[in-house]
């Protein structure tokens, strides 16, 4: 079942997760979506230094957002903020310096996140009746790995960094759908970028890199879906929850792949990462 998970996943990713599946997607965008203006709207991004994140970043900077950046080289951040002011000439860019391997530290910064984000920006949306969101940027490997929550910290056998990762992607696609279900006040969305040339695949993949270098998308074409479901009023009217890829909700699936769950394997993920969260409660 491997096998044919990763070739019919190859397949779809020559098909669709390059720069000419991008471009092909694209002639169905709708282009006023991002013509929008987000002054007064704040938005916090996670590692957007580079790649990804800071084209996601400064395509809403130049959209007037106050963007809050996290990321955990202060140097690299405070260039890549620079650089994002610089080119949209917004100065309501902001670098907040976590390192999340310090649980301390995290605990400490979502509190801050609370008061600011929860309370006084929500207080924001109601009166002008907007909506929050968050956006979760997962991955089309997720499509080649069924939820396994037999172990989830990769205990048995020989760790396989790879399928770790696609793990850890299928997880968030089902807990975007968990929390889209529960959390009515708030727009869940995940999105797959593609095959996109940015550091992070140069240096973690650096054969894939080669070989599909003139075929991968600019970091803008990986981002422009991160930032149409962050921005654009169409985004908001998609059922909260699903998973997307260009614009598009498309299935968390392959055909005949065996990788759906059942409902009492998803509630098992969420009380275990539940229980796993209660051992850092200070």
């Amino acid at each position: 079942m491997s096998f044919y998970r990763n070739t019919v996943w190859f397949v779809k990713g020559l098909q669709e997760y390059t720069k000419s599946g991008y471009e092909a997607a694209a002639k169905h965008f709708c282009p006023s979506d991002l013509d929008v203006s987000v002054s007064g709207r704040s938005f916090l991004i996670t590692g957007c230094n580079s790649g990804i994140g800071k084209a996601a970043a400064q395509e809403i900077a130049i959209r007037g957002g106050t963007v809050h950046m996290v990321c955990r080289n202060k140097e690299r951040a405070e260039a890549a903020r620079d650089e994002i002011v610089e080119r949209s000439k917004n100065q309501n860019v902001h670098v907040h310096i976590l390192d999340i391997s310090r649980i301390s530290a995290q605990l400490l910064f979502v509190v801050v996140l609370y008061f600011y984000f929860h309370l006084i920006l929500s207080w924001k949306m109601y009166m002008s009746g907007g909506v929050s969101s968050q956006v979760t940027v997962s991955s089309g490997g997720m499509l080649t790995q069924k939820l396994n929550v037999d172990d989830l910290q990769f205990e048995k056998g020989t760790f396989d960094g790879t399928m770790a990762y696609a793990q850890n992607k299928r997880q968030q696609v089902i807990l975007t759908e968990a929390w889209g279900s529960q959390h009515k006040e708030v727009h869940f969305s995940c999105m797959h970028p593609g095959w996109a040339d940015t550091p992070a695949v140069k240096t973690s993949m650096p054969s894939f890199h080669q070989k599909m270098q003139t075929k991968l998308r600019t970091e803008a074409m990986g981002a422009d879906t991160i930032v149409w479901l962050a921005v654009s009023a169409a985004a908001i009217k998609q059922p909260s929850g699903l998973f997307f890829q260009d614009r598009k909700a498309v299935s968390t699936h392959l055909p005949l792949a065996s990788t759906r769950s059942t409902p009492q394997e998803k509630e098992k993920l969420l009380s275990m990462l539940e229980e796993f969260a209660l051992k850092f409660k200070p």
